[in-house]
């Protein structure tokens, strides 16, 4: 059994690619005054470690350039609320080969929910774990979800991520389905050119969508892959500062910045083949209460395909 098995005993847990983006960030972050700036941004308001993960064991393995997997959380915070997380995604790195790969958990999943919370043990939404527990009882619920390990957690606030599409300049995606959204924006088929607003409006819209929750899942991804991308290539220190500072403000993660260096040296080209999964279920009805129920040959399918990439 994974790590979060066991931590229910003692110890307990570790959301989007967003940390490839940081990765990528600090690639072209060569003058002094911009890299003490990363540092600083990283190292005093992003850095937020976790009970459940122990970053020397980590830091080892990035040291030794073996596979990791990091839980990105894409969080819906509200005033005097800690919110619920909106999208979670394990990111698995594989540099040996070169790629990486993210599985999509529907955030209606019912399962177990794992950490020190009252709730411990309950079955309920995977999102709530969040709500229940913090990164902390997301990454230990997940764990136990999915049987693995977590080495590392990114947190971004969705609103956030509107400010970062719009800090590297826009995104472009590849749009398979024609709405128009509730922002007033006509989400065209095809080629679009989206700003920070239509990109959040993006990722959030899942009613007109025949897939509900999993094509939304998908456009989150979409969106991240596009920031990731964009993100590479921002070559101007203004821009980079832009970046920094609404990373600061909206971003909590275990990684402190000479462990972003390491993985920028020795984990960038994983983004160069990326691939994705979208764990898939059936709604259900308990109580009153919707749910998505995911099949045990569904769960070890997911696995497997972490697996692959830790292998």
């Amino acid at each position: 059994m994974g790590r979060a098995n066991k931590k229910k005993k003692g110890l307990w847990w570790k959301v989007p690619v967003i940390v490839v983006v940081l990765l990528a960030i600090t690639t072209g972050v060569y003058a002094f005054t911009v890299y003490n700036g990363a540092k600083a941004t990283v190292d005093k308001k992003m850095n937020q470690q976790v009970a459940a993960i122990d970053t020397k064991v980590t830091k080892k393995k990035v040291k030794a350039t073996e596979p990791l997997n990091i839980l990105l959380l894409g969080v819906d915070q509200r005033a005097n609320d800690r919110g619920r997380s909106d999208a979670l995604m394990v990111l698995s790195l594989d540099p040996k080969n070169d790629r990486s790969q993210i599985v999509s958990i529907p955030r209606d999943s019912r399962t177990e929910m794992v950490g020190d919370s009252k709730h411990n043990g309950e079955l309920d939404k995977i999102n709530h774990a969040y709500a229940f527990g913090g990164a902390d009882m997301s990454i230990q619920t997940v764990e136990n979800f999915l049987d693995i390990d977590l080495d590392y957690y990114v947190r971004i606030n969705m609103e956030g991520l509107s400010e970062l599409v719009d800090a590297v300049g826009g995104v472009t995606i590849d749009n398979n389905l024609d709405w128009q959204g509730s922002n007033g924006f006509h989400y065209k088929k095809g080629t679009l050119n989206l700003d920070g607003d239509e990109a959040l409006g993006y990722v959030r819209m899942r009613y007109e969508d025949p897939k509900g929750d999993l094509g939304r899942n998908e456009r989150q991804r979409q969106i991240i892959q596009a920031v990731v991308d964009k993100g590479a290539n921002v070559g101007s220190v203004n821009k980079i500062d832009d970046v920094l500072d609404v990373l600061g403000n909206n971003v909590a993660t275990n990684l402190d910045f000479d462990t972003m260096k390491d993985l920028m040296v020795n984990y960038k080209d994983t983004r160069k083949d990326m691939t994705t999964y979208q764990i898939s279920g059936s709604g259900t009805r308990i109580g009153g209460i919707y749910y998505m129920q995911i099949s045990d040959q569904e769960v070890q399918k997911a696995r497997q395909k972490i697996q692959d990439y830790n292998s």
